[in-house]
């Protein structure tokens, strides 16, 4: 049997980078096809895969401005040829599923989200964009939905990474999604004892706009409170800017360093509204909680009052009032961590092969499908 995956792009190790590892460990012999690779961004375990570019990777400087090749994409897509492939999966929140299929194989499509910036966040991207993007992205974001929509057409089972997501997919594409969360290497990480955890807040994750990390800094410019930022993104130099003498901004930082702050850290400060988010469920495998804005796939991954609570407005105020909230609290870090266990990547190796196995049966119980899926790394784990 010969296994496809998809993947937008191969640029840096990230919650989508992190499935394809973990589906290259489910199969082994697959070959991965994406619009944009970069060897010295990616892990080991991926670069032993056969990993075959889209003509996008060729055009000038693609590794770094490969977002602005978005509109030539769906084209890149079409190309693939996957003749003589018989399961393809297709990792999704850039383009990535709009593959045309042989009429025997059997399409899966991971969702990690529909594409926000032609979707659910088209006003907030356009919102921030410069003259020149604001202009141009209505006629090419309408060419963009109409093929997204008919692209959802080739795909003959949907996994989301959240209800949330899984909700997005019906509202879009009109097509039912089962829900498996994606996987969180939750042995990385470790709580220390409560005398170590310092007198700092955590803003943790890429300064794009979504994530709403100014309203993170300009809540702790007015409450005075120590704030760290870490990650890097189009936002850094404004973030910088903003940032108060109470915040520090340490921009892109290794694991380890990441690891540190995890842990040590009163909470993490998450205003943005998430597909699922990574981030917060790694700082609960650290024991810490985490204080967020009460929409989209925190709301599966955060108990409010046990590890972490919500504010219920994208505002300062309202980060300001659940910080205070927080202080009169007391959480367990033994039932934070005990809580993020729940995500570690062997439950979804486990529910991923699963998932394949049902949709191979759906598909007329095509045999060499069921034993991939019952025969792979994951089924140790069942």
């Amino acid at each position: 049997m010969r296994v496809a995956i998809v993947h937008y792009w191969l640029v840096s190790m990230r919650g989508g980078e992190n499935v394809v590892e973990a589906l290259c460990r489910i199969f082994p012999e697959a070959d991965i096809f994406t619009h944009v690779y970069d060897p010295a961004k990616i892990s080991g375990s991926i670069r032993k895969h056969k990993i075959v570019p889209t003509f996008i990777d060729s055009l000038p400087r693609a590794r770094r401005y490969y977002k602005s090749y978005l509109p030539l994409m769906p084209l890149a897509l079409e190309q693939i040829d996957l003749r003589g492939y018989d399961l393809i999966i297709s990792s999704e929140s850039g383009p990535a599923k709009g593959i045309v299929p042989p009429a025997g194989a059997l399409h899966i499509c991971y969702c990690h989200s529909p594409m926000r910036y032609v979707w659910n966040m088209f006003h907030d991207y356009r919102e921030n964009a410069g003259l020149a993007a604001r202009l141009l992205m209505p006629p090419l974001c309408h060419y963009l939905r109409n093929w997204d929509a008919v692209a959802a057409m080739r795909v003959d089972r949907f996994i989301a990474n959240s209800t949330t997501v899984a909700a997005r997919i019906s509202k879009y594409y009109r097509r039912d999604a089962a829900v498996i969360h994606p996987p969180v290497a939750v042995e990385r990480f470790e709580p220390v004892p409560e005398a170590e955890v310092e007198d700092y807040y955590l803003f943790a994750g890429e300064l794009v706009a979504y994530k709403r990390p100014e309203l993170a800094i300009e809540a702790f410019n007015a409450l005075g409170q120590r704030l760290v930022v870490i990650g890097g993104g189009e936002l850094l130099p404004k973030i910088r800017k903003l940032a108060g003498p109470s915040i520090t901004v340490l921009g892109q930082q290794p694991f380890e360093v990441m690891r540190h702050y995890y842990s040590h850290c009163r909470a993490l400060i998450f205003p943005g509204e998430e597909d699922f988010g990574i981030v917060p469920v790694e700082v609960m495998a650290s024991g810490r909680p985490v204080i967020a804005f009460g929409r989209g796939g925190l709301t599966e991954s955060v108990i409010g009052g046990l590890t972490g609570l919500f504010f219920e407005e994208q505002t300062v105020p309202a980060i300001a009032r659940a910080v205070r909230k927080f202080e009169r609290m007391k959480f367990d870090p033994v039932a934070i961590r005990a809580h993020a266990e729940k995500f570690r990547t062997e439950r979804f190796l486990t529910s991923f092969a699963a998932a394949v196995e049902e949709a191979a049966n759906g598909a007329g119980g095509r045999p060499e499908l069921r034993h991939a899926a019952l025969s792979g790394p994951a089924a140790s784990h069942g």
